[in-house]
């Protein structure tokens, strides 16, 4: 066995990783103990790392070679990587030729390499001469991206994750730290214990696990955090807590905010915030760092998709900004606003110009001396002069036939985008779709004309950088696997495809002159795009590979410096034309689609604990969904009630560009008039005819949630706003109903997952899943008006492996009855090892704890097969998963609380020792403290 040192490829905290490995097969992962970012510690999403990256998994989810359709979502055909790339060659070639270069757009992705990245923004801008490259960094990072240039100049957060532990007041603004970035929030954790006076304030509409743990939680109205910002500073300027002296020595511009907050008085801010005036002031105070007797206290504010993804994201940005240049909280340990990025390598993207308005080093590609640089740099004549088409103008372009050719790479859009209706009528109607891809599960491959099969975790060499501007090396632990039967066959590195395509395309476009990809290595693109940062803001003229591989590194870190710049802006001097940071006034502006009568309720999107996006490589586990089983719509228990519906109803839920089938689950977290669902749902995991986005003919169906979600942009950073839509819900009349669970051998889990997917559309609603931990399982649940034919149901029963003869089947056509089962002896037990229960599901209060908790099948005999039997001995649903990591259920915690007595901390410890629950990745670690609040005396007082 060997050990690799590599990144994790989850989100932006970018921690370390060893990979294990023997003969070829990654065999395991743990954390780095020596990487600066967790120091040893992962999440679950990166714990179970290794799992997903070798067989079984691997072999029932890669994709292994080229695939070609010649009808768009039919048949595909293997092809060689020679004849792959030549057609695609051909077809961008005709494409240029009849329409011109901005006939052709690259979607990227904040998953690729910084070499990756900087290969295809050399490709497009440079060769093609396109400015329609964009990232799926534009759904995450733009609006942060806008607000730091607008208003301290350049897109650099001027903090690091150590000053979490020098804070005295973390303000968590828009983020679900606890879910989005696990070890992060273990440092919080960790200085909140160490420091028991630090102050925790969370800015959230929802309670979440982040919120459990803040001292005071200001759960605004949706979009409402411009007013909230601007209303405290508002408070700071009449109680004389800005810092007068670093705004006069270091800004400009106060002049107009100081004006604009004028208007901002407590009350109005309280009242359309949904906030007290005395919580207002309190956040206000501890912000500004006012603490009797004592200095200013640094304050650290982390935030993510809450404050970007907003058609006001860029204003968000800024007033929070505002705050900080007001009362100088920056440029010291515990001070900053620090944008927390959403994907492993958003940052990295940023920094080689890999968004439509961007080029490599922080240049604007609407500046010509910047046009200069990089033409000089690249070796062409020029480059475009204007910003492309930004994602989701992009996919509106292509569904209106002005971009005729769409690649995409590493990225899921037919998942990830708002507005599926238009994003799929562009995937249709363009002439030409690559899909770059390395797994072949992913929604968009559905509408690949051509697939090109790329390596992934594990197997790739190059660079990332972190939320805290941390640069670390990617290594490959193993080669990339490989088909049987063709020796033009296997994985590439994405950076190898694209010079590869370059290398022919330049054979048309510039036939005899030398190419502009002289790359052998992931380090030559390196080199390269560390030349073109020399004299930016985040110059890494002195980073190496070499350098790179002693330790992560964090930029700028120029020529000559002895290591990389922890903190920026420590001597007050900003990366403007002046030196000094701009304040931005913007006025306050309400979401782009308010509720009315007849879309009441405000949706909201957001991330679950143990999966990831759109759980492409996550949702191959059985055991990440543990802790939530199955897709639902969250609702505060008075809406389930004043609709009528109970836990687990179906409902419609309709926004004004389409609509999904879902089950209900009631939820504190939420506010009344409030909806949330996860936004990793796609139709990979929920579809059926209900689920879709559009109307009438042209609707798409199996879209999942992002059929609601809707495009409007900030008009600034072009971020469209996922955290709320407008819905409305009515309970889906849908009678007869359908449960099917099984135990299938590792090597077909996922294959037989795909299969059912492919019938999901033959129900009004259906959710597909994984389940299982030592075992491996599939779950589909669905509901229609009537019964679909019977061979969609004995199709069904095929793939579960339901259909020979040993199984037991009963059928009652006319009343759309059926039940098949299929046991199993082991030892002297009949263990159910499969079932389907079709027309009536009432049975799955007792057949789905017999299943999954393996208990024996013989007292049941012929009620197995009855409808609408029930079992004569009680068998309790299994309690919720709480921790992933040694599957402790809540129930187990409950009884153990029972018996432990003493303090929170105390009780905490009792759980961990006697448990083991939240001692190995921790993720669990606020839910157990909300379980053992409750268990407290005074909570249990409080309660009666």
């Amino acid at each position: 066995m060997t050990e690799t040192r590599s990144t994790c490829p989850y989100c932006g905290v970018g921690c370390g990783v060893l990979i294990a490995s023997e003969g070829g097969q990654i065999t395991g992962v743990r954390g780095d103990p020596e990487h600066p970012a967790n120091f040893g510690r992962l999440c679950t999403k990166g714990a179970t790392l290794a799992l997903t990256a070798a067989p079984p998994i691997a072999r029932q989810t890669r994709l292994l070679q080229p695939l070609r359709r010649l009808q768009r979502q039919g048949p595909a055909q293997a092809l060689g990587w020679d004849a792959a790339l030549q057609w695609a060659c051909d077809r961008i070639a005709h494409i240029l030729h009849l329409h011109g270069p901005e006939a052709v757009g690259f979607y990227l992705s904040g998953q690729l390499l910084t070499e990756d990245y900087y290969v295809f923004n050399k490709l497009a801008k440079g060769l093609i001469g396109t400015p329609h490259l964009d990232s799926n960094s534009r759904l995450c990072m733009s609006s942060a991206v806008a607000g730091y240039k607008a208003t301290l100049g350049a897109d650099a957060p001027p903090a690091c994750y150590d000053d979490v532990q020098h804070a005295r007041c973390l303000f968590i603004a828009g983020s679900n730290t606890a879910y989005a970035h696990p070890i992060l929030f273990r440092r919080i954790e960790d200085a909140k214990r160490a420091q028991p006076a630090l102050k925790i304030i969370v800015v959230d509409p929802r309670r979440t696990d982040t919120a459990e743990i803040a001292d005071l939680h200001l759960r605004i109205e949706p979009g409402t955090d411009v007013m909230l910002l601007h209303g405290m500073l508002h408070l700071m300027l009449r109680e004389g807590w800005t810092d007068t002296r670093f705004i006069a020595a270091h800004t400009h511009g106060f002049e107009g905010l100081q004006t604009l907050v004028r208007d901002y008085p407590p009350q109005l801010v309280a009242q359309v915030c949904g906030i007290s005036v005395d919580d207002l002031t309190l956040a206000a105070r501890w912000f500004a760092g006012i603490e009797p007797g004592e200095s200013r206290q640094p304050t650290l504010s982390l935030y993510c998709q809450g404050l970007n993804q907003s058609s006001s994201g860029t204003a968000k940005n800024t007033a929070l900004i505002n705050l900080h240049l007001a009362t100088g909280q920056i440029g010291r340990p515990g001070a900053g606003p620090f944008s927390l990025t959403g994907q492993p390598n958003a940052m990295g993207g940023r920094e080689v110009g890999a968004l439509a308005h961007l080029l490599p080093g922080h240049r604007e590609l609407a500046n010509p001396t910047h046009r200069a640089d990089i033409a000089a740099l690249w070796g062409v004549p020029d480059l475009p002069q204007a910003p492309g088409k930004t994602a989701v103008e992009m996919f509106q372009a292509a569904a209106d036939g002005e971009i005729k050719a769409l690649w995409i790479a590493c990225t899921n859009p037919a998942q990830s985008l708002p507005d599926q209706a238009t994003v799929r009528r562009a995937l249709q109607r363009a002439e030409f779709v690559v899909v770059q891809e390395a797994f072949a599960t992913a929604a968009t491959c559905d509408f690949a004309d051509l697939l090109l099969p790329a390596t992934t975790w594990g197997e790739k060499e190059g660079t990332v950088t972190n939320s805290e501007r941390r640069i670390s090396r990617v290594r490959a632990a193993v080669p990339p696997p490989r088909s049987t039967g063709s020796t033009d066959n296997g994985p590439r590195h994405d950076w190898a495809i694209a010079v590869d395509f370059a290398h022919r395309l330049e054979a048309v476009l510039r036939p005899g002159q030398a190419t502009l990809f002289p790359y052998p290595h992931p380090e030559s693109i390196w080199n390269e795009h560390r030349a073109a940062t020399r004299g930016r803001d985040l110059d890494i003229t002195g980073l190496s590979y070499a350098a790179l591989e002693l330790a992560p590194a964090q930029w700028p870190c120029p020529a000559g410096a002895t290591s990389g710049t922890a903190r920026l802006y420590a001597d007050g001097i900003f990366p403007t034309a002046d030196g000094r940071a701009r304040f931005d006034a913007q006025p306050y502006q309400p979401v782009a689609e308010p509720r009315d009568a007849r879309y009441p309720l405000a949706l909201t999107t957001g991330r679950l604990r143990d999966q990831w996006h759109g759980m492409t490589r996550t949702g191959t586990l059985g055991r990440l969904f543990g802790h939530v089983p199955e897709p639902a719509l969250e609702l505060h228990p008075q809406d389930l009630a004043r609709h009528g519906l109970q836990p687990g109803d179906l409902v419609h839920v309709a926004s004004r560009r389409g609509s999904l089938i879902a089950p209900v689950q009631p939820s504190d977290a939420l506010a009344p008039g409030q909806a949330f669902m996860a936004m990793h749902w796609g139709a990979e995991f929920l579809g059926g005819s209900g689920n879709s986005s559009g109307s009438g003919s042209n609707a798409s169906p199996g879209s999942g949630v992002n059929g609601l979600t809707g495009a409007a942009l900030c008009p600034r950073s072009k971020q469209p706003e996922f955290k709320h839509s407008a819905v409305r819900i009515t309970k889906a009349a849908l009678p007869w109903s359908l449960l099917a669970m099984a135990w299938l051998p590792e090597d077909e889990v996922l294959t037989t997952h795909a299969a059912l997917r492919t019938l999901m559309p033959q129900f009004a609603f259906a959710a597909c899943v994984p389940f299982g931990r030592e075992r491996s399982g599939v779950l589909l649940r669905a509901a229609a008006p009537a019964a679909p034919p019977d061979a969609v149901l004995t199709q069904i029963e095929q793939l579960l492996g339901l259909a020979d003869a040993h199984a037991l089947h009963y059928a009652d056509r006319k009343t759309g009855q059926r039940r098949t089962m299929r046991l199993a002896a082991s030892g002297a037990d009949l263990l159910l090892q499969a079932f389907v229960l079709a027309g009536d599901t009432r049975a799955e209060t007792w057949l789905r704890p017999l299943l999954q908790d393996a208990l024996p099948a013989q007292p049941y005999g012929r009620l197995l097969l009855a409808p609408g039997a029930q079992a004569p001995i009680t068998l309790a649903a299994a309690s919720p998963q709480v921790c992933t990591c040694f599957n402790v259920r809540e129930d187990a915690i409950l009884s153990c609380l029972a018996s432990c007595h003493g303090s929170e901390e105390g009780r905490l410890a009792a759980l961990q020792q006697q448990l083991q629950c939240g001692t190995n990745c921790g993720s669990c670690i606020p839910q157990l403290r909300r379980l053992v609040r409750r268990s407290l005396p005074s909570a249990a007082a409080a309660a009666a």
